[in-house]
């Protein structure tokens, strides 16, 4: 169920163009900004977007002026992220899954209790804040333990009515698309 969901989304995602990717991401982007979770938050986690997903690369420029921001670095061999502060967008590489992290001389270690606020992708979301993720884990085993406040950003397509949950899934508080605030 989970996987069949996951392929429908991902092949979607796959149908929109970059334009219109970068459209609607800053829609989510103005209203990522407009929240007073967002702006009440020093501290902020933003994953950094690949493969068509919502782009947080502006997100993550602009934060940068007047934000602590920290991104996460995937540690393959046992599925969990380690977390470091950014400074500069130079500072990022590809990493893990062709995904930009910071290079190895820029990492600076944050711990996830210093968080204020997490911004979590995730390949569709429910009403309920539930999220089916990639299958591995990351942002579940992250946001268990943590009481910062998460927020998932997804475009309105990735909204579907039931996500099949288990108990290692971690639902987000709100969810911000191009149309809507969840939550």
């Amino acid at each position: 169920m989970k996987e069949k969901l996951r392929k429908q989304i991902k092949e979607k995602r796959t149908e929109i163009t970059k334009e219109e990717n970068r459209k609607k991401s800053k829609k989510i982007k103005e209203r990522l900004l407009g929240l007073k979770e967002y702006r009440d938050a020093k501290i902020v986690l933003f994953y950094v977007s690949y493969d068509g997903e919502v782009f947080t690369h502006d997100m993550i420029k602009e934060a940068l002026d007047d934000k602590k921001v920290v991104v996460p670095i995937s540690n393959k061999k046992n599925c969990s992220l380690s977390l470091s502060m950014l400074e500069n967008w130079e500072d990022l590489e590809e990493g893990s899954y062709g995904i930009l992290e910071p290079r190895k001389d820029c990492i600076k270690e944050i711990s996830i209790d210093e968080i204020d606020l997490i911004i979590v992708p995730g390949v569709a979301f429910d009403l309920n804040g539930n999220r089916l993720g990639h299958g591995k884990g990351y942002y579940d085993r992250l946001l268990e333990k943590t009481k910062a406040i998460s927020i998932g950003l997804a475009f309105e397509f990735q909204i579907v009515k039931d996500i099949p949950t288990d108990g290692n899934d971690v639902p987000v508080d709100i969810i911000v698309t191009e149309e809507r605030i969840i939550g």
